[in-house]
């Protein structure tokens, strides 16, 4: 798996030529300015919730690559009446193809698209293919149900939001770790807003301190997991 940071909780997920799109809000955000939003490839995006600073660019990709939306229920709705293509799934339940497979997960937040739409129950995806699989929270607090990852899956990496605030923070990104059971994290969720505004260097030697890894990567890098 290649993952790419596009800002914010928004990341593209290259899978044996696959292109997955999680959470698009490129345009809204001023730390974003130099990715260009026409050149990204998109054959599915999967949506974590409904808030803007997660769907705000989702209508611009989806039309211009013709990419599935993959979300609970209610947020491929909103989508389906707007001509788009999509595939709901619930909590619990798998989005399969023949190289990937997404399945829903709990997440403990609020849901709701800006012109005041209910956006569904929020959630977060645990990415498989092959022996590799991405655990990406969505915006959520630490919470026990966590714990019933690691039952089914052992995960490569996982996603966490670390900016505190409107999701967990840094202490509880930690605690996380030891529940879903994986130990090498990609930060996101910080630093956009002065609300989840962090100290990178301090919270990488939490991390650190607890014999964990934090990755945080610049708007633009990738990694290979």
């Amino acid at each position: 798996m290649n993952i790419t940071f596009y800002g914010h909780a928004c990341f593209g997920i290259e899978i044996n030529g696959t292109n997955l799109l999680v959470d698009p809000f490129i345009t809204g955000n001023s730390q974003a300015t130099h990715i260009d939003i026409e050149t990204i490839k998109a054959d599915y995006i999967l949506l974590t919730h409904a808030h803007q600073d997660h769907v705000l660019d989702v209508e611009l990709i989806a039309e211009k690559t013709d990419a599935t939306i993959v979300s609970n229920y209610e947020i491929v709705m909103y989508y389906n009446a707007k001509n788009l293509k999509g595939h709901p799934v619930n909590h619990g339940g798998t989005f399969k193809t023949d190289k990937f497979s997404a399945k829903y997960v709990n997440a403990i937040h609020t849901s709701s698209f800006a012109d005041g739409t209910y956006g569904g129950q929020p959630g977060g995806f645990v990415i498989s293919s092959g022996n590799k699989s991405l655990y990406i929270a969505g915006d959520t607090a630490v919470t026990m149900d966590m714990k019933l990852i690691p039952m089914t899956t052992k995960l490569t990496a996982s996603i966490f939001p670390i900016g505190d605030n409107f999701t967990m923070g840094v202490e509880d990104a930690i605690i996380a770790c030891d529940l879903v059971e994986c130990n090498k994290v990609i930060g996101c969720h910080f630093n956009t807003f002065p609300p989840i505004e962090i100290n990178t260097e301090d919270a990488k030697k939490q991390f650190s301190i607890k014999d964990k890894e934090l990755t945080l990567l610049a708007i633009g890098e990738s990694i290979t997991i």
